[in-house]
């Protein structure tokens, strides 16, 4: 089975590169936001180490970028900051993780409006190097809507509660203190459950919320 974008070369190098840039810029905005995010909030460490920058270049993680080419999605650098340092003891990391799916969102909207401008009608299903539908490359508006899709998959995987996604972060804010032991939980197995839900499904069992958030999306920007 054909898996990653390697395939994608072969049939079609223009729908190839579209695809690749926008991933490699969707994942660096992403991390863009949550230095910008630590910054306002007062921690200087995210600039001090060059990471408050929309240049995707600075947010490129090695093997997260190879892995966009050879399984279809990656990962970038994590931002490091300091909660102890945000202005906000109990809300600061989490508005900081919330930054980086909040960026995805305004970026799939703006690519939306893009799209609906240029008369471009939305594919019925979401491609297969997203959640394992057929893709059928053609024409510019494969480019804005590829940046589209994954700026919405983007936000909704991020927004899981586990570790290390941002949505782990938010738990923080909405679990009581005599439930902290759910975090310690999914601190210790979260990742494996993580990779459990990816091996066995893809990105499939996101499709639903996806489809949704798309939706949404696209009526708001008079799709």
């Amino acid at each position: 089975m054909d898996i990653g974008l390697l395939p994608l070369l072969r049939e079609d190098p223009t729908a190839f590169l579209l695809l690749a840039v926008a991933l490699i810029g969707a994942i660096g905005l992403h991390e863009y936001a949550h230095a910008l995010a630590a910054d306002l909030q007062g921690d200087r460490m995210p600039r001090a180490m060059g990471r408050l920058t929309p240049n995707p270049v600075r947010h490129l993680d090695p093997v997260g970028t190879l892995f966009i080419f050879l399984v279809g999605f990656g990962w970038g650098k994590p931002v490091e900051f300091r909660p102890q340092a945000l202005s906000s003891e109990r809300f600061g990391a989490a508005i900081v993780a919330l930054a980086g799916p909040l960026m995805n969102l305004l970026l799939a909207f703006v690519a939306a409006l893009l799209t609906v401008q240029l008369g471009s009608v939305l594919p019925a299903t979401v491609h297969r190097f997203l959640v394992g539908t057929e893709y059928t490359p053609g024409g510019i508006e494969i480019g804005f809507y590829s940046f589209f899709a994954v700026n919405v998959l983007l936000a909704v995987f991020n927004l899981l509660p586990l570790p290390p996604l941002d949505g782990s972060r938010l738990l923080t804010i909405f679990l009581p203190p005599k439930r902290q032991n759910i975090i310690f939980f999914l601190d210790r197995y979260g990742f494996i459950i993580l990779v459990g839900l990816l091996l066995f499904s893809g990105f499939t069992f996101l499709g639903p919320i996806i489809g949704s958030v798309a939706g949404v999306l696209f009526r708001l920007a008079g799709g």
